[in-house]
This record gives structure tokens, C-alpha cells and sequence, in this order.
């Protein structure tokens, strides 16, 4: 069995043979290669290393791709246009790539310009690739010259596409300082494809139905694979460790598309990319179209109208991403967009968009999770707001996220960010899957997009016996902020813990303490809600409890104790956890 298939879907291909032998010839490692010849016939190597597959009549590019994918057993694919020429070895380093950076990834190769051919005419005169026809200078026959060059320039390897939509080449994001940084360890990301070249494994190929038929024949298939691949959780990466070239026919006549391709169908496609993601209907998608334009922006041809128009669509599934759904996390980045300098506090006019990001190790007591879940459940839709989950096993709750990691500080942190790259509100209220949130908690809108914001009104409850004493504190569940500078701070922090580990020194509650120079910095501010929260703690706890003053180095500066019964604004707390042994 082949490490990778390479299927290419053929129509009155040309150079189809050419490209078979290219591949073959070029290949380091257990590479097979699937034609289709999609209602025509042709004359092929015979190699044990090419697999053929013949339509008596054409079924469509994307069908013909499906057809082949298929027939593969390989555990990667790699779909191809029949005129293109690959660098030595390309295999082995695309395989390569995907063994350093996992297999939740679309991947492309640097693409070059193939130059296939010249018309040359008896008096030596060379015309460049292009429609048949006599010689442009003397009028005389011209024969046809295949000289097969991959040209060095250009070289294209970042890509978008516009409001429209419709594929842009995306020259402006190789200036960006997060390209440069991911080109040194070669390989960077892209917002889209081009569509004539890209590889991903054969089970991800079917997982997100890539070569939808419903696109039509042909059309939009780079939008449909990066936005397949970017908004179910994945990544879309360029390999500058190895290339293809690929030929242009854009002139019509002989040299132009083979399949039939009217306007209509071009429409046609986009549409259905319009509907599937722009809209947010995709079933498989755990992220809104507008978090990759938010990722990547500014992206050339998207006006900040159309941007606004897009965040405003929510996701219409709440589908529960698995394990490998999720995003590995991004390198730290320069923020896309400036936070307001301290002096300028929010608009008062403009009501900010609200959610709640909920995050679970998944070792809470059953019952806990049980009644803490319900009651974040009924305030989210009492006040309308989305709320995301990322957890560590499937969880039914809210938008389900699902990292494959293990309980650990590093973990918390690329939960949190993960979550707040799911969400997509302007305003974050991280809530932990151990507290159990009074509503007045979510009243509290931020009046500065600078400033994180922590709920100090809470209680701590021991589990095991009803005790429960409340002291000054601003926890991590209690923040509430800007999502733009939660993603600044949970980006360094995660990079950070990366780097160096997690210590005590670095902490928890961001903002809080000046012991790390963060190079994004924020204001640190209190609020109290009307009622509080109440912290349970149930001997699973990530973080340790303390039950006495003389337990905290420093101490408090108010302390008060009660009972279950006694917390104030509470009265059915008991109840809610069946507390029978409480006092």
C-alpha cells in the first residue's frame, strides 16, 4: 500500500502523460499515481505505480477527484492538474512536513509558473505558450516546441480571496512579521489556496467532504479546501522546502479549460461558497468565516463594511469538534488590530457583542458539572449570549471544543485561547466548570477595551462539609474583557509557558501582578456584582485552596466565613448539590 496517492481528474489533457511521468520520475518515496481520463481516451505509461481509471463519458473534475480518491488506500492524497512538473523528492518532503506538524492540515507546495511550450515557425521565430495558430511575425505555419521549464519566477506562496468571492494572490501577507518569523522554520500559513496542487490525508479528504459535488463540475475549489480545512479547526500551510510548477491556460481557444465552463456554473459555485460559509451553514465548521478574515486581516478586497456584515452572521450548528478538529495554536503575533490606548475609553453609543468562553479538564464530580452547567445554560440563553466549551473529552455543551491535551497550567492557557479564537464576540466572560455563576455576574459590560476586568464578589465552598468563606480575590473565572486583548495576553502567555515552563511567578489572573513584562499590557480593574459566585471546591481543583488566614503569606484584607445556607443571595445551594453531610 502507497504512502500517498496522487489523483489527478483529466479532461483532453494535453500533457497528461507528460505530468504521469514527471511525478514518477521525481518521486523518492512510496508515491502512486491515479489518473481518470474523464470521457476521452489517451495513450498512458504502463508503470505498476499508475492506477487508471476510464469514464466513457466526463463526470466533472471534482467527481473525477472523487473517483480516484476512492480507489486509493493510501493514507495521504494529493490532488493535482494534468499539466504540472514537481521538484526531486517532493513527496518525501510534503510527508515529511506532515510527520513535524500533525495531520489536521490542507498543505501546498511553493508554486512556480510551468513553462510547457513555445510555437516556433520555420524562420526561428519563438511565440511564448499560448493558442495555436500561424506565426505572429511572418505569418508562416507555427509547430509546437514542448520544452517542460519550471520557472523560478514567480514564486507564489500566500493566497486569499476577496468579498466577492473570488481567489487573490496575497503578495501584502509576506511582509507581515508573522510570515517572516514562520518562514524561518519552513513552512507558513495561508489563508486560501490556489487549488491546482494540495495534499492532506485520504481520511480528512472524506471527513470534510473536500470535492463537493454540489460546487459543480469545477469552480471555487481553493475556497472550498481552505475554508473546509481552516473553519472545522485546521490549518492551511505552505511547504517552502519543496515546489510544483503549474501551467496557466487562461487564453481560450486551444489553450484554455477543458471542461465546459460557462459563467453561470462559475456563479453557481460561488454562490454555494457564499451560502456554506459566508452564512456559517457549513456542518462541520467550528469557527465563523470571520475569524479567518479576523486572523489574516487586512485581506485585500474585503471592505471593513463586508467585514462588519460577516461577524454579525452566527455559526448556525453546535457541533462538538473532536480531537482532531482542533487548530494546533499559532505562533504569538502582532495584534491585526490596534487596542485603544489607555485614554480612550468605549464608545458609550455602541453596545459591544457578549459570550461566554467555558472551559473543563472533564474531572469534575459528575453531579457538580451536572448543576454548574445547567445554570451557566439557562443564563446564556436568558441573556442571549453564545457560549463556547473546550474541553478535554467530548463535552455536550454549548459549542463544543475538544483538545487533545492533558490536564496540566499549559493546557488551561491553549484552552482559554482556543476558545477565544472559536468565540468571535467583542466582549469574553470566562467561566470555569467548578463555579456556579449568579446572572448579575453577566450584567457587567466593560467600559474600556483596555482594562481586564474581574468580578471580586465571590464565595469558596468546600464541598465535603458546606464551609465556605469569601476574602479579596480577583480569579481567573471571574475575568471579563475585551476578546482582542484576551487574545494579545493568551497568546504571549502561551508562548511564553512554552518556552520556559509554567512557575508561580507568571501566575494565573493576567493583569493582576507586575512580575512578567508582558509586551501587551493592560489595565487591571475590579467590579462587584449584585449577588455572588460561588467556587466550589471538590478535592479535584487544579489550583490549591485555602481554608485559614494564616495559610496565605499575605493576608487578606477582609475575611468572612458562613455556611451552604448562609451565603448571601443564595438560598437553594444545598439543594442544587444534594450538600446532605453539610453543616
Amino acid at each position: 500500500m502507497a504512502d500517498l496517492s496522487i489523483l489527478i481528474p483529466a479532461r483532453n489533457e494535453e500533457f497528461l502523460t507528460r505530468t504521469i511521468e514527471d511525478i514518477l520520475s521525481h518521486r523518492e518515496g512510496d508515491t502512486e499515481v491515479i489518473a481518470v481520463l474523464d470521457g476521452y481516451a489517451a495513450d498512458l505509461p504502463e508503470d505498476p505505480r499508475l492506477k487508471i481509471i476510464r469514464n466513457p463519458e466526463a463526470k466533472g473534475q471534482r467527481a473525477a477527484t472523487n473517483q480516484a480518491a476512492r480507489l486509493s488506500e493510501a493514507k495521504y492524497v494529493m490532488k493535482c492538474d494534468a499539466h504540472c512538473a514537481f521538484d526531486q523528492g517532493f513527496d518525501i518532503k510534503m510527508l515529511a512536513a506532515f510527520k513535524e506538524v500533525g495531520d489536521d492540515v490542507t498543505m501546498v507546495p511553493v508554486m512556480r509558473n510551468l513553462h510547457a511550450f513555445n510555437w516556433v515557425c520555420p524562420d526561428g521565430h519563438v511565440r511564448y505558450q499560448s493558442p495555436s495558430g500561424p506565426c505572429k511575425e511572418c505569418g508562416k505555419p507555427a509547430e509546437k516546441d514542448v520544452v517542460w521549464i519550471p520557472k523560478t519566477n514567480p514564486q507564489s506562496d500566500s493566497y486569499c480571496f476577496d468579498q466577492e468571492p473570488h481567489f487573490q494572490y496575497f503578495r501584502d501577507f509576506r511582509r507581515r512579521p508573522e510570515y517572516k518569523k514562520a518562514l524561518a522554520t519552513g513552512l507558513t500559513e495561508s489563508m486560501s489556496i490556489q487549488g491546482s496542487c494540495f495534499m492532506l490525508t485520504r481520511d480528512k479528504y472524506w471527513e470534510l467532504g473536500i470535492s463537493d459535488e454540489t460546487f459543480g463540475s469545477w469552480g471555487s475549489q481553493g475556497i472550498e479546501v481552505a475554508c473546509k480545512t481552516w473553519l472545522s479547526g485546521g490549518r492551511v500551510l505552505v511547504n517552502h522546502q519543496t515546489w510544483y510548477a503549474h501551467m496557466f491556460r487562461t487564453q481560450g481557444g486551444d489553450f484554455g479549460f477543458p471542461y465546459e465552463n460557462p459563467g453561470s456554473k462559475v456563479q453557481a459555485a460561488k454562490k454555494t461558497a457564499r451560502e456554506l460559509f459566508f452564512d456559517n451553514k457549513w456542518e462541520k465548521q467550528v469557527r465563523p468565516l470571520s475569524w479567518l478574515l479576523e486572523k489574516f486581516w487586512p485581506v485585500p478586497g474585503w471592505s471593513e463594511e463586508a467585514f462588519a456584515k460577516l461577524k454579525a452572521w452566527p455559526l448556525q450548528n453546535e457541533r462538538a469538534a473532536r480531537a482532531e478538529d482542533v487548530e494546533p495554536l499559532p505562533e504569538p503575533q502582532a495584534p491585526t488590530e490596534a487596542v485603544p490606548a489607555p485614554s480612550e475609553p468605549r464608545d458609550p453609543k455602541r453596545v459591544p457583542s457578549m459570550g461566554i468562553l467555558y472551559y473543563t479538564d472533564n474531572e469534575l464530580d459528575e453531579k457538580i458539572q451536572r448543576v454548574c452547567q445547567r445554570q451557566l445554560e439557562k443564563i446564556a440563553r436568558r441573556k442571549r449570549l453564545p457560549l463556547v466549551s473546550v474541553s478535554l473529552k467530548p463535552t455536550a455543551f454549548g459549542r463544543n471544543v475538544v483538545l487533545p491535551l492533558k490536564r496540566s497550567y499549559i493546557t488551561l492557557f491553549k484552552q482559554i485561547l482556543v476558545g477565544l479564537e472559536t468565540l468571535g464576540t467583542d466582549v469574553v466572560f470566562l467561566a470555569e466548570h467548578d463555579v456556579l455563576y449568579h446572572p448579575s455576574h453577566f450584567d457587567f459590560v466593560p467600559p474600556r477595551e483596555d482594562v481586564f476586568y474581574y468580578d471580586s464578589n465571590y464565595w469558596f465552598l468546600r464541598a465535603s462539609d458546606g464551609f465556605a468563606i469569601q476574602y479579596n480575590v480577583s480569579p481567573l473565572s471571574g475575568l471579563v474583557a475585551c476578546r482582542r486583548a484576551l487574545l494579545n495576553h493568551f497568546r504571549e502567555r502561551v508562548a511564553l509557558v512554552e518556552k520556559e515552563g509554567f512557575s508561580y511567578r507568571i501566575g494565573f489572573e493576567p493583569m493582576t501582578h507586575g512580575r512578567i513584562k508582558w509586551e501587551h499590557w493592560y489595565g487591571f480593574e475590579t467590579y462587584q456584582s449584585a449577588a455572588p459566585s460561588i467556587d466550589i471546591k471538590h478535592g479535584k481543583n487544579l489550583t490549591r485552596a485555602r481554608w485559614s488566614q494564616d495559610q496565605f503569606r499575605r493576608k487578606p484584607a477582609f475575611w468572612k466565613e458562613a455556611t451552604v445556607d448562609t451565603i448571601p443571595g443564595w438560598d437553594n445551594v444545598r439543594k442544587l448539590l444534594d450538600l446532605q453531610g453539610a453543616t
